[in-house]
């Protein structure tokens, strides 16, 4: 595990030394592209120009096996920022998977106590916080470097009320949710976050990543094609 001073010059500037916009500038926003599970959508998403992959390793239609998120971690160039996604595991058999995968970070979603990210960061692995609107949404409150704000049922893949939130997260936190390539650019508008995360918005059926919509929605965030999100 590679604790985050060690982490490619690249991953350190897009995620630890800028500060969240002060406007809702789209090109600005750090973007991860969760949910990965074959060597192609992996590639498309580092071509495309994604600062962080996801793996999920809990139930879910995207769920992988620690062993085939080493395999797809392997592919991925140190200026990327390889995530393992956990919910409800103790931390036992998420340092277990983390070890065996090789992920430079650990998302864990839902209502982790404060003591399941202590127990962790002895691991020197980027720690990011993933909670509903409901919770402490003060990046850093559970010792989190990273915190991430989904939708009120996660995994849905339905836009919800981002405005509703705009101001109240603090610190770095990245804008999860219905995020699609087609209302990215009103999401980041209306909620203002330092990034955003997407799985379901880029996929052809669930659990199957599409290629051209993950270059779609980074073509859209990075503002290769002004207007072709929903304003």
């Amino acid at each position: 595990m590679v604790p985050p001073s060690g982490l490619d010059a690249t991953v350190l500037v897009r995620a630890w030394s800028l500060e969240p916009p002060a406007a809702a500038m789209v090109a600005d926003v750090y973007v991860k592209i969760c949910g990965l599970t074959e060597p192609e959508h992996v590639a498309a998403a580092v071509e495309a120009g994604a600062d962080a992959v996801g793996f999920v390793m809990t139930r879910s239609p995207r769920q992988i096996t620690p062993e085939r998120a080493a395999e797809l971690v392997s592919l991925v160039p140190g200026h990327v920022l390889t995530v393992g996604v956990f919910r409800g595991e103790d931390p036992g058999a998420v340092r277990a998977a983390a070890l065996t995968s090789g992920v430079r970070a650990l998302q864990l979603h839902g209502r982790h106590p404060h003591s399941d990210f202590t127990a962790l960061k002895d691991l020197g692995a980027v720690l990011l916080r993933a909670v509903d609107a409901e919770a402490d949404l003060r990046c850093g409150a559970f010792d989190e470097d990273l915190l991430l704000v989904d939708a009120p049922h996660a995994g849905s893949g339905l836009p919800w009320d981002w405005a509703a939130i705009r101001g109240r997260p603090s610190g770095r936190w990245l804008l999860a949710g219905g995020l699609t390539p087609a209302n990215v650019t009103e999401a980041v508008a209306a909620a203002g976050p330092w990034g955003v995360d997407v799985s379901s918005g880029v996929e052809s059926a669930p659990g199957v990543k599409d290629p051209a919509l993950i270059k779609a929605f980074l073509e859209t965030v990075r503002g290769a094609h002004p207007g072709s999100g929903s304003a």
